[in-house]
């Protein structure tokens, strides 16, 4: 099925394999993204992901034919998502989110598909949104969590920038803001206060925006113990990997800081 683009949400493709089985739903974010998602999503039949949350795929239309039908229905993915606009990462989530919504999900876990990260949590954030939690945040650098190979520079942006940054702006401490391993009530999502289906959010901003907007209106909000693995000496392994790309987090980290993503 096809749906038109319309205010802060992409036009995109539907091709769902299953109805609603649960309440949760996982968005996992791909672009090209190969071998790794058929192993994520190995994983996730592994630990029979889909029997807590429906896992559907945000795909920012990729061209390398990773996104079989077949495959995809034979590892439990519940529906397939395709962008159809120029849009950047934050329109795939745009998306999903408008998606999940539509479709009366009351919790949404988001995980990139590149593999990297342990997808045998997904039922640790479910237990915190059944607990009334309405932002999780996922953290390889909690007790029982695990950085495994985190490039030197990465791990220096994210431990000393971003997330001092984010947990000032948000005024509570979070140690792993830029893991997109997280999950958000629908509660949270629909508030109106929030509003995270706008055009504005077109790369890193909705990422950020969403770390502390919990916060700021009062809504809890925790952090969990998860993991995130990177290949040892292998480069390109960050969608994030010049000065440019750098600068423009930090600009953007900057513009959340000072609520200029805020609903007046």
């Amino acid at each position: 099925m096809i749906y038109k683009k319309q205010n802060g949400v992409p036009e995109f493709e539907a091709e769902e394999y299953n109805c609603k089985t649960s309440k949760y739903v996982i968005l996992i974010t791909v672009i090209n993204e190969g071998e790794k998602i058929r192993k994520e999503l190995e994983r996730a039949k592994q630990y029979n992901i889909s029997s807590f949350a429906d896992i559907v795929i945000c795909d920012g239309n990729s061209t390398d034919g990773s996104l079989e039908d077949s495959l995809l229905k034979t590892l439990d993915v519940n529906t397939l998502l395709i962008k159809k606009s120029d849009d950047r990462q934050g329109a795939q989530i745009r998306m999903g989110f408008w998606w999940a919504l539509e479709r009366g999900y009351e919790g949404i876990i988001t995980i990139d598909g590149n593999n990297k990260d342990s997808i045998e949590n997904v039922p640790d954030f479910i237990k915190h949104l059944e607990d009334g939690y309405d932002f999780i945040q996922g953290s390889r650098f909690l007790k029982r969590g695990n950085a495994i190979n985190t490039p030197v520079v990465r791990y220096f942006a994210i431990r000393f920038i971003h997330s001092p940054i984010i947990s000032l702006t948000a005024k509570k401490w979070y140690t792993d803001t830029t893991n997109g391993f997280r999950a958000y009530s629908a509660k949270y999502l629909k508030d109106e206060r929030v509003q995270p289906l706008r055009d504005i959010f077109n790369s890193y901003e909705l990422y950020a925006y969403l770390s502390v907007r919990a916060n700021q209106i009062g809504l809890k909000t925790c952090e969990i113990p998860v993991s995130r693995f990177y290949k040892k000496n292998v480069k390109g392994q960050s969608k994030i990997s010049s000065f440019n790309g750098y600068f423009e987090l930090f600009i953007i980290l900057l513009k959340n800081l000072f609520k200029k993503y805020n609903i007046k």
